[in-house]
């Protein structure tokens, strides 16, 4: 069946269009016209590109290290949903080996299934840096053995990202898991920049949360950020919610790296689509939820309550970009990080239409994964 809708506005990914129609077929955009035989929609608002999140821990009261199954993962999904998200990787922060089997298990599964939106996985440790730690279990962090790698390096995993530090996984290590399909990404990490530096070399091509659980950028050692800021190659993840990194920070680093090296996470945690001000235990340590932000009760930030639909009107209002490249940071950039921008991150004839309808305010008001409606406000 052939549906076009006919928005206001469109956002291809590019241009703005006004009054322009898209029709899907079979999941897939057709074209920007209208065609005979076709089912006409005409919508109030803008559709713009479908966002991409590469950093999900959790949402609608689920978090995925508490729960590694299918079910938990389209919960996380829904909850999203209604907030543009179009594609997702459920990411499992350090745990014990048992439970990234049965993470690594339940993501296959929903591959096969086809769960909307999932697009893969990312392990975000256990190879990390204890002084960088963060809210990641200590007794966990250690260093990389053959149990872990054969996780990794799995093969019915959709995209996989690992997150690791570079000082305690070698250049070989990093070689190993990217000649295995693993997108290697830096982060929670102490490592100086000449040790940041050979990682890249060795084939890691982004950071997790710039700024955040890593080693400062200072005159004499620039530490990971001076090395992620620098590299005119490798993408950052940014988390834009008024809390993780100051507005001036996030400017300097925008400034700095090429365009479309940025992209918006969330590192979203289970209040996120929970309309109370929930708690949560991670790992037997409380975590609280004031308004917009989380801290555990031993004081560190614990994740976010954020969505990339605010992700990318923070990235507007606090950061002061045109709604255009804010799109492109919750859609297009990721798409490329994640290798998929040829069929996914932009409004084009032979991709998957994956849609989100905004309206003035740029809120979300209807959500489509391969033209199929996962949520519309009502």
């Amino acid at each position: 069946m052939k549906i076009t809708l006919i928005a206001e506005r469109i956002f291809d990914g590019e241009h703005f269009h006004e009054d322009a129609p898209v029709t899907i077929e079979d999941g897939h955009i057709l074209a920007f016209d209208t065609v005979k035989g076709a089912k006409e929609i005409r919508q109030a608002g803008t559709l713009v590109p479908g966002f991409i999140d590469v950093q999900v821990n959790g949402g609608g009261g689920a978090l995925f290290n508490a729960d590694p199954s299918v079910a938990c993962i389209e919960t996380i999904a829904k909850a999203h949903a209604r907030f543009g998200t179009t594609g997702f990787l459920p990411t499992l922060i350090t745990d014990d080996v048992s439970v990234m089997v049965k993470a690594a298990d339940a993501i296959a599964e929903a591959l096969q299934k086809g769960s909307a939106g999932v697009l893969g996985v990312h392990f975000e440790g256990p190879h990390l840096s204890v002084p960088k730690k963060g809210v990641h279990p200590q007794g966990f962090i250690r260093d990389i053995t053959d149990a872990e790698l054969a996780v990794f390096c799995r093969q019915d995993l959709g995209i996989k990202v690992v997150t690791l530090a570079p000082e305690n996984v070698s250049p070989e290590v990093i070689r190993t898991l990217v000649a295995s399909g693993v997108k290697v990404c830096l982060g929670h990490s102490n490592a100086d920049y000449n040790t940041v530096v050979a990682a890249l070399a060795a084939g890691a091509t982004g950071f997790t949360h710039l700024y955040n659980a890593m080693s400062p950028l200072g005159s004499r050692e620039p530490g990971m950020v001076g090395a992620a800021i620098e590299s005119e190659t490798a993408w950052c993840g940014l988390i834009v919610d008024g809390h993780h990194v100051h507005p001036a920070a996030a400017k300097v680093a925008l400034r700095a790296k090429p365009r479309g090296k940025i992209m918006l996470v969330t590192d979203a945690m289970p209040p996120v689509g929970m309309d109370d001000e929930m708690s949560f235990e991670l790992f037997g340590i409380q975590v609280l939820r004031v308004g917009d932000r989380l801290n555990a009760i031993t004081g560190e930030l614990a994740g976010c309550v954020l969505d990339m639909a605010s992700a990318v009107n923070n990235t507007v209002n606090l950061l002061g970009l045109p709604l255009a490249e804010a799109l492109r940071m919750a859609a297009l950039y990721p798409a490329q990080f994640l290798g998929i921008d040829h069929k996914a991150g932009r409004l084009a004839s032979g991709h998957r239409a994956d849609l989100v309808l905004l309206d003035a305010q740029n809120k979300v008001q209807a959500n489509y994964i391969a033209g199929q409606t996962v949520y519309a406000r009502c």
